[in-house]
């Protein structure tokens, strides 16, 4: 039989194990614990980072089509508009057969004024804050028809709700750089655009019925780079989807704010 002193020491020994165990335990835990809340703050640090990066970005790019949409209204609609008072001087200095060439010219230049000054609006920051997402979203899609550059619907569902001004501009450039794809690349006849109001989110339904495209092919556009950065500024969840030969879909849904 073991003696009372060997017991001891075997009792002692397996505690000493334990405690060590517990210890090492503890330790780890600590550690992973530690690590883990190292690397959130890493990506917390990164996401905020990229989250300024991003706005800094996106508030060069308002400024620099602000800049535009004043040059269009007034210097290039004024220049146009001396253009056509210069025409109207003209055209009772001339032959007859010729009046009818001026009138024609006249009507251009006017229609030109009319599209510029259309134009800045849909770029000018404060405009689009005054107007609101529809009334903007509606004057873009007017003048894709003007321009019979394709059939545009818009169809607005439910309450319209009060959405934040900075929110409103990032979300009418996210359609804005989705309607420039369509008509410079989709080659589509028609587009139908959707808001649709609920009680805590917006869904927005924008499709064309043009060619589509590869989307794992076209991973690096820029343009669909920018509109999933705006995106998930807004927190808002984005989805495209396209195929060759069957059109693309844009959804956005927006959580709405209190």
């Amino acid at each position: 039989m073991l003696q009372r002193e060997d017991i001891l020491l075997i009792i002692t020994f397996v505690i000493v194990i334990f405690v060590m165990v517990a210890f090492v335990v503890i330790f780890f835990i600590a550690f992973q614990r530690r690590k883990n809340k190292f690397i959130m703050e890493r990506l917390e640090a990164e996401k905020k980072f990229e989250k300024e990066l991003t706005n800094s970005r996106l508030e060069i790019q308002e400024q620099t089509l602000k800049n535009i949409a004043w040059e269009l209204h007034d210097n290039v609609g004024q220049l146009l508009s001396v253009a056509n008072i210069q025409l109207n001087m003209l055209q009772g200095h001339v032959p007859e057969e010729v009046k009818g060439q001026i009138k024609e010219t006249k009507d251009v230049v006017a229609a030109t004024v009319q599209e510029v000054r259309a134009l800045s609006k849909t770029l000018n920051t404060e405009i689009i804050q005054n107007n609101g997402l529809i009334k903007s979203v509606r004057t873009e899609l007017e003048r894709f028809n003007r321009l019979n550059f394709l059939h545009a619907d818009l169809k607005i569902d439910g309450e319209e709700a009060t959405i934040k001004g900075e929110d409103e501009i990032i979300i009418f450039r996210i359609l804005q750089e989705f309607f420039s794809n369509v008509i410079k690349h989709a080659k589509a006849d028609n587009l139908f655009v959707n808001l649709c109001y609920g009680e805590n989110e917006l869904e927005i339904m924008v499709k064309d019925d043009g060619i589509g495209f590869d989307t794992s092919v076209n991973r690096d556009n820029s343009g669909l780079h920018n509109m999933k950065s705006r995106a998930n500024l807004l927190g808002a969840t984005y989805e495209l989807t396209s195929e060759p030969g069957k059109g693309t879909k844009l959804n956005l849904v927006y959580p709405l704010k209190s």
